[in-house]
């Protein structure tokens, strides 16, 4: 059994000007509710702050229950893949709201041994490992997966000056993709218009048989999500590289 989880806060802020209050949150929210061991503490913490999260409350409450989270034993690779889930359904303004609390709480750094260490310790999402799709791209990529059940979510980071090919996103109906910036600075540009700078929270939405790529600036690094949008008879066909002159035209 776990150790008795107790509360004393009702009673110490609103024990006198509400004591019934005070009662219910002590003694029966986290009295009764929380030592309920039908599921683990654990569970009840993301239950919780998902449950915050989608009734749009982001004050301290919230941090107190991320703190919460943390204490007992979700990870910041966890608390990214809830937040990132919950976002599908409840909204993107919504996450990112969150996702500036949860980074306060998660603030670990890992000593930074290499420049892939130290542009980790400047984003939420975890780089990955080496792209296996690397044969489509200019430079070196990582490709990390935030989410592999309903909504499949990746976080593709690019070094500096790495781009990937000229592709399509092909769906006969539906399809395409999403695209959201959350680390460095990068560009998105379809086939004959002007390239647009990525920088983080930028959302970009592919449509589905648009000819496109996507990368970094070439002094920066540069991560986004990647969001793929269900279609029928999807598939996806890489094309040319970028060539040099073109890329080197943006700034």
């Amino acid at each position: 059994m776990s150790k008795k989880i107790t509360q004393t806060a009702g009673r110490a802020q609103l024990g006198e000007f509400a004591p019934m209050f005070a009662h219910l949150n002590d003694d029966v929210l986290f009295g009764e509710v929380w030592n309920e061991e039908a599921i683990d503490v654990k569970t009840k913490c993301i239950i919780t702050v998902v449950s915050l999260m989608a009734s749009g409350i982001t004050d301290s409450s919230l941090s107190y229950h991320l703190q919460n989270a943390r204490n007992h034993g979700v990870t910041r690779e966890e608390i990214a893949a809830v937040i990132t889930h919950a976002t599908m359904y409840v909204g993107w303004p919504k996450g990112w709201a969150v996702f500036r609390l949860a980074k306060e709480i998660w603030n670990e750094q890992a000593p930074a041994k290499t420049e892939k260490d130290a542009y980790q310790n400047t984003i939420f999402f975890p780089i990955g490992e080496a792209n296996p799709y690397g044969q489509f791209f200019v430079g070196q990529s990582y490709l990390a997966p935030v989410s592999t059940q309903q909504v499949p979510v990746f976080n593709v980071t690019f070094e500096p000056g790495c781009r990937n090919n000229w592709h399509i996103h092909h769906a006969s109906a539906g399809g395409g993709q999403m695209l959201i910036c959350v680390g460095g600075r990068g560009w998105y540009q379809e086939w004959g218009k002007e390239a647009v700078e990525m920088t983080p929270g930028t959302a970009v939405n592919i449509p589905a048989n648009v000819k496109h790529w996507h990368g970094a600036a070439a002094d920066s690094w540069f991560s986004h999500l990647a969001i793929e949008v269900a279609g029928e008879d999807a598939s996806n066909e890489w094309l040319e590289p970028v060539s040099d002159e073109d890329y080197n035209k943006l700034k």
